[in-house]
Protein backbone atom coordinates (compact mmCIF):
# COMPACT_ATOMS: atom_id res chain seq x y z
CA UNK A 1 0.00 0.00 0.00
CA UNK A 2 0.95 3.49 -0.71
CA UNK A 3 1.47 5.98 2.38
CA UNK A 4 -0.98 8.00 2.91
CA UNK A 5 1.44 10.80 4.41
CA UNK A 6 1.53 13.21 1.84
CA UNK A 7 2.18 17.07 1.22
CA UNK A 8 1.21 19.36 -1.43
CA UNK A 9 2.28 22.24 -2.45
CA UNK A 10 0.49 24.97 -4.91
CA UNK A 11 2.43 27.77 -5.72
CA UNK A 12 1.61 31.40 -6.59
CA UNK A 13 -1.18 32.47 -8.39
CA UNK A 14 -1.70 28.92 -10.61
CA UNK A 15 -4.82 28.11 -8.75
CA UNK A 16 -3.81 24.73 -7.97
CA UNK A 17 -2.41 24.37 -11.33
CA UNK A 18 1.51 23.67 -10.11
CA UNK A 19 1.06 21.43 -7.23
CA UNK A 20 3.38 18.45 -5.84
CA UNK A 21 1.69 15.59 -4.68
CA UNK A 22 4.61 13.62 -2.33
CA UNK A 23 4.29 10.52 -0.47
CA UNK A 24 7.25 7.74 0.97
CA UNK A 25 6.70 5.88 -2.29
CA UNK A 26 5.19 8.08 -4.81
CA UNK A 27 5.46 11.90 -6.11
CA UNK A 28 3.10 13.54 -8.57
CA UNK A 29 4.02 16.60 -9.80
CA UNK A 30 2.91 19.01 -12.02
CA UNK A 31 4.89 22.45 -12.97
CA UNK A 32 7.66 23.68 -14.57
CA UNK A 33 10.01 21.20 -16.30
CA UNK A 34 12.99 23.65 -16.33
CA UNK A 35 16.38 23.25 -18.59
CA UNK A 36 16.39 20.30 -20.68
CA UNK A 37 19.79 19.46 -18.88
CA UNK A 38 20.74 15.89 -18.27
CA UNK A 39 18.89 13.96 -15.36
CA UNK A 40 19.63 10.63 -13.50
CA UNK A 41 16.21 10.00 -11.36
CA UNK A 42 16.61 6.92 -8.62
CA UNK A 43 12.64 6.34 -9.36
CA UNK A 44 10.67 5.22 -12.25
CA UNK A 45 10.21 8.47 -14.21
CA UNK A 46 6.85 8.95 -16.21
CA UNK A 47 6.46 12.60 -18.30
CA UNK A 48 3.66 13.76 -20.16
CA UNK A 49 2.50 16.47 -21.84
CA UNK A 50 -0.23 18.86 -19.63
CA UNK A 51 -1.87 20.06 -22.47
CA UNK A 52 -0.83 17.61 -26.01
CA UNK A 53 2.24 19.54 -26.94
CA UNK A 54 4.82 16.58 -27.87
CA UNK A 55 7.51 16.02 -25.70
CA UNK A 56 11.15 15.31 -26.23
CA UNK A 57 13.03 12.75 -25.04
CA UNK A 58 16.98 12.05 -25.17
CA UNK A 59 17.79 8.62 -23.43
CA UNK A 60 21.84 8.69 -22.81
CA UNK A 61 23.23 11.03 -25.10
CA UNK A 62 20.99 9.15 -28.21
CA UNK A 63 19.26 10.71 -30.75
CA UNK A 64 16.21 12.90 -29.44
CA UNK A 65 12.60 11.24 -29.52
CA UNK A 66 9.54 12.76 -29.51
CA UNK A 67 6.47 11.93 -28.20
CA UNK A 68 3.29 12.18 -25.64
CA UNK A 69 4.01 9.88 -22.88
CA UNK A 70 7.27 8.92 -21.83
CA UNK A 71 9.21 6.18 -19.22
CA UNK A 72 12.01 6.59 -17.92
CA UNK A 73 13.44 3.16 -15.97
CA UNK A 74 15.47 4.31 -13.01
CA UNK A 75 18.90 5.51 -13.07
CA UNK A 76 18.69 5.88 -16.94
CA UNK A 77 20.78 9.33 -17.64
CA UNK A 78 18.01 11.20 -19.85
CA UNK A 79 16.69 14.61 -21.02
CA UNK A 80 13.35 16.04 -21.36
CA UNK A 81 12.06 18.74 -23.38
CA UNK A 82 9.27 20.59 -24.60
CA UNK A 83 7.96 23.77 -26.41
CA UNK A 84 5.23 23.96 -23.81
CA UNK A 85 7.27 24.82 -20.62
CA UNK A 86 5.45 22.66 -17.81
CA UNK A 87 5.12 19.25 -17.34
CA UNK A 88 3.26 16.88 -15.46
CA UNK A 89 4.96 13.69 -14.16
CA UNK A 90 5.03 11.05 -12.08
CA UNK A 91 7.65 9.14 -9.94
CA UNK A 92 7.65 5.92 -8.49
CA UNK A 93 10.01 4.40 -5.89
CA UNK A 94 11.31 1.00 -7.69
CA UNK A 95 12.21 -0.75 -4.12
CA UNK A 96 8.02 -0.79 -4.03
CA UNK A 97 6.63 -2.74 -6.95
CA UNK A 98 7.56 -5.80 -8.64
CA UNK A 99 8.89 -4.37 -12.25
CA UNK A 100 7.81 -7.65 -13.90
CA UNK A 101 3.58 -6.92 -12.47
CA UNK A 102 3.88 -3.81 -13.94
CA UNK A 103 1.75 -2.36 -16.73
CA UNK A 104 3.46 -3.40 -20.06
CA UNK A 105 4.20 -0.03 -21.03
CA UNK A 106 5.77 1.32 -17.58
CA UNK A 107 8.61 -1.86 -18.17
CA UNK A 108 9.70 -0.08 -21.35
CA UNK A 109 12.27 3.15 -21.88
CA UNK A 110 11.43 5.99 -24.16
CA UNK A 111 7.64 7.57 -25.97
CA UNK A 112 5.36 4.85 -25.30
CA UNK A 113 1.55 5.14 -26.29
CA UNK A 114 -0.63 4.97 -24.07
CA UNK A 115 -3.47 7.53 -24.87
CA UNK A 116 -6.14 5.91 -22.07
CA UNK A 117 -3.37 6.49 -19.20
CA UNK A 118 -2.29 10.49 -20.63
CA UNK A 119 -6.21 11.36 -19.86
CA UNK A 120 -5.88 9.68 -16.79
CA UNK A 121 -3.27 11.64 -15.72
CA UNK A 122 -4.74 14.60 -16.72
CA UNK A 123 -7.95 13.71 -15.56
CA UNK A 124 -6.24 13.24 -11.80
CA UNK A 125 -4.26 16.69 -12.29
CA UNK A 126 -7.60 18.68 -12.46
CA UNK A 127 -8.84 16.35 -9.53
CA UNK A 128 -5.73 17.36 -7.74
CA UNK A 129 -5.77 21.11 -8.70
CA UNK A 130 -9.35 21.37 -8.05
CA UNK A 131 -8.64 20.29 -4.46
CA UNK A 132 -5.66 22.04 -3.75
CA UNK A 133 -5.60 24.67 -0.89
CA UNK A 134 -8.96 23.44 -0.05
CA UNK A 135 -8.41 20.14 1.13
CA UNK A 136 -5.64 17.23 2.31
CA UNK A 137 -4.56 15.14 -0.43
CA UNK A 138 -4.51 12.45 2.06
CA UNK A 139 -8.28 11.81 1.11
CA UNK A 140 -7.23 10.26 -2.11
CA UNK A 141 -4.77 7.37 -2.62
CA UNK A 142 -2.13 7.33 -5.25
CA UNK A 143 -2.59 3.96 -7.10
CA UNK A 144 -6.25 4.00 -7.14
CA UNK A 145 -6.51 7.12 -9.09
CA UNK A 146 -3.50 6.24 -11.62
CA UNK A 147 -3.71 2.45 -11.92
CA UNK A 148 -7.20 1.64 -10.81
CA UNK A 149 -5.45 0.01 -7.85
CA UNK A 150 -2.36 -0.65 -5.84
CA UNK A 151 0.32 -1.98 -7.74
CA UNK A 152 2.09 -5.27 -6.83
CA UNK A 153 4.84 -5.08 -4.34
CA UNK A 154 8.35 -6.12 -4.74
CA UNK A 155 9.20 -8.88 -3.07
CA UNK A 156 11.91 -8.50 -0.72
CA UNK A 157 14.67 -10.11 1.41
CA UNK A 158 13.70 -9.32 5.02
CA UNK A 159 17.48 -8.14 5.92
CA UNK A 160 17.35 -5.98 2.49
CA UNK A 161 13.78 -4.37 3.47
CA UNK A 162 15.22 -3.68 7.11
CA UNK A 163 18.04 -1.61 5.59
CA UNK A 164 15.64 0.06 3.04
CA UNK A 165 13.43 0.83 5.84
CA UNK A 166 16.60 2.25 7.71
CA UNK A 167 17.32 4.74 4.73
CA UNK A 168 14.11 5.93 4.24
CA UNK A 169 13.12 6.70 7.65
CA UNK A 170 16.43 9.30 7.62
CA UNK A 171 18.13 9.90 4.17
CA UNK A 172 20.75 12.26 6.15
CA UNK A 173 21.67 9.31 8.92
CA UNK A 174 25.69 8.37 7.96
CA UNK A 175 25.07 4.89 7.98
CA UNK A 176 27.55 3.23 5.52
CA UNK A 177 27.23 0.07 3.65
CA UNK A 178 29.64 -1.76 6.01
CA UNK A 179 27.66 -0.99 9.16
CA UNK A 180 24.21 -1.86 7.02
CA UNK A 181 25.89 -5.11 6.31
CA UNK A 182 27.02 -5.82 9.92
CA UNK A 183 23.48 -4.70 10.85
CA UNK A 184 22.26 -7.67 9.04
CA UNK A 185 24.97 -10.40 9.66
CA UNK A 186 25.61 -10.25 6.03
CA UNK A 187 29.39 -9.88 4.73
CA UNK A 188 30.33 -6.70 3.19
CA UNK A 189 30.41 -8.04 -0.64
CA UNK A 190 27.10 -9.95 -0.02
CA UNK A 191 25.25 -7.58 1.31
CA UNK A 192 26.31 -5.05 -1.79
CA UNK A 193 25.80 -8.17 -4.26
CA UNK A 194 22.20 -8.78 -2.66
CA UNK A 195 21.13 -5.37 -2.47
CA UNK A 196 21.55 -4.86 -6.03
CA UNK A 197 20.22 -8.16 -6.63
CA UNK A 198 16.91 -7.37 -4.64
CA UNK A 199 16.50 -3.68 -5.55
CA UNK A 200 17.84 -3.35 -8.21
CA UNK A 201 20.01 -0.18 -7.66
CA UNK A 202 23.35 -0.92 -6.03
CA UNK A 203 23.82 0.51 -2.49
CA UNK A 204 25.81 3.74 -3.51
CA UNK A 205 23.07 4.78 -5.97
CA UNK A 206 20.00 3.97 -4.07
CA UNK A 207 21.62 5.97 -0.45
CA UNK A 208 22.31 9.19 -3.07
CA UNK A 209 18.96 8.97 -4.46
CA UNK A 210 17.18 8.52 -1.29
CA UNK A 211 19.28 12.07 0.23
CA UNK A 212 18.51 13.72 -3.34
CA UNK A 213 15.05 12.80 -2.78
CA UNK A 214 14.56 14.53 0.64
CA UNK A 215 15.01 17.51 -0.72
CA UNK A 216 11.30 17.32 -1.61
CA UNK A 217 9.99 17.74 2.22
CA UNK A 218 11.63 21.57 1.82
CA UNK A 219 9.91 22.94 -0.73
CA UNK A 220 7.61 24.64 1.13
CA UNK A 221 9.91 26.06 3.50
CA UNK A 222 12.13 28.88 3.92
CA UNK A 223 15.16 27.95 4.94
CA UNK A 224 18.26 28.72 3.30
CA UNK A 225 19.99 26.24 0.71
CA UNK A 226 22.79 25.47 2.90
CA UNK A 227 20.43 25.11 6.13
CA UNK A 228 18.71 21.99 4.03
CA UNK A 229 22.06 20.86 2.14
CA UNK A 230 22.85 20.22 5.83
CA UNK A 231 19.65 18.74 7.05
CA UNK A 232 19.45 16.19 4.25
CA UNK A 233 22.64 15.07 4.88
CA UNK A 234 25.29 17.01 2.98
CA UNK A 235 28.72 18.06 3.98
CA UNK A 236 27.75 21.82 2.38
CA UNK A 237 26.41 23.47 -0.14
CA UNK A 238 28.50 22.91 -2.95
CA UNK A 239 28.10 19.09 -2.70
CA UNK A 240 24.40 19.55 -2.11
CA UNK A 241 24.40 21.20 -5.53
CA UNK A 242 25.80 19.09 -7.64
CA UNK A 243 24.65 15.95 -6.87
CA UNK A 244 20.62 17.71 -7.38
CA UNK A 245 22.15 19.05 -10.54
CA UNK A 246 23.01 15.56 -11.54
CA UNK A 247 19.81 14.22 -10.25
CA UNK A 248 17.04 16.77 -11.32
CA UNK A 249 19.40 18.58 -13.76
CA UNK A 250 18.14 21.51 -12.04
CA UNK A 251 19.76 24.43 -9.28
CA UNK A 252 18.29 23.22 -5.94
CA UNK A 253 17.08 26.74 -5.75
CA UNK A 254 15.09 25.88 -9.34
Amino acid sequence: MVSRQAKHAPRGNDRGERLMWITSQRVFYAGLLGAAAERSIGGLGIYLSPTGAPLRIRIGGGAWQCGELMVVPPLVPHQIATDHRSILSLLIEPEFVDPAQMPEFLQRCGPVDAPAFVQRVRDVHALLAAASGRESFERFDFDTLLFDGPLAPRPLDPRIRSVIERINADPAAPASAEQCAASVTLSFSRFLHLFKQETGLTFRAFRAWKRARSLLRHVRQSATLTDIALDTGYPDSTHFSHSIRQVYGLRPSD
